[in-house]
């Protein structure tokens, strides 16, 4: 059976795992047939420390704003029935399974880390072998595959996460799906080809006007002709 395909993504309290930095949003949505559905899983988390400035500027999520939210341990049992045994696509993935690995162990010493349950793509490690020597941060990707409709005023874990299904359709090929036209249908071309009309107008032929002895002359030579054609 296929897996299905996760795109995920993660907004934090600062860039280091090792310093106790933790989760403040956490969105995945799902792909059915390479197209983003309505599927998803996403919430805002009270990761219980305080949030870097920096953090705060990128997402604009607060201590005030995330108080009242649940810690990762309330929404742990629901976020790996939603991903398990799936293909997560995530943006620089080693970053955000340090984190949510790090969350899963913090909440119960039971829960596997994600790469026991599921497939990893990284579409950072895509866009490098497909753009070496370019920018591929996701916001640089989306405006290369003209990936637009989204409020970017700060980043978002689910917002991010739609923005890299489009981003991942394109770095992977497109849309699967063609529509074809049956053997019994009659083409657009065929109809307009038996439809077409030509405006001669638009095509003037060239008058070419001969003169009199050039007229003597080819009636000579025809004469010359039929003369030789009758005496062989």
């Amino acid at each position: 059976m296929t897996k299905k395909l996760i795109v995920l993504d993660t907004e934090t309290t600062g860039l280091e795992v090792d310093q106790g930095h933790r989760i403040v949003e956490v969105g995945a949505v799902a792909l059915e047939d390479r197209r983003r559905t309505d599927v998803h899983f996403h919430s805002y988390l009270n990761p219980q420390r305080s949030i870097d400035e920096e953090a705060e500027k990128v997402h604009g999520l607060s201590m005030e704003r995330l108080a009242n939210e649940p810690e990762f341990s309330e929404i742990a049992e629901s976020f790996l029935e939603f991903i398990e045994g799936s293909i997560l696509v995530i943006h620089n993935a080693s970053f955000d399974l340090g984190f949510l690995n790090a969350e899963l162990k913090r909440a119960s010493s039971n829960y596997p880390f994600l790469e026991e349950i599921c497939d990893v793509e990284d579409t950072l490690l895509m866009a490098r072998n497909k753009f070496p020597g370019q920018r591929n941060s996701l916001d640089a990707l989306a405006s290369r595959f003209e990936v637009s409709g989204y409020d970017r005023s700060f980043h978002g874990a689910l917002l991010d996460a739609n923005i890299l299904a489009d981003v991942y359709i394109h770095l992977t090929g497109g849309q699967s799906k063609f529509e074809f036209i049956s053997s019994n249908t009659t083409s657009n071309t065929d109809i307009n080809t038996c439809n077409l009309s030509i405006d001669f107008k638009k095509f003037p032929i060239s008058k070419v006007k001969i003169s009199k002895e050039d007229m003597i002359a080819n009636d000579q030579r025809m004469q010359e002709i039929n003369l030789n054609r009758d005496s062989s």
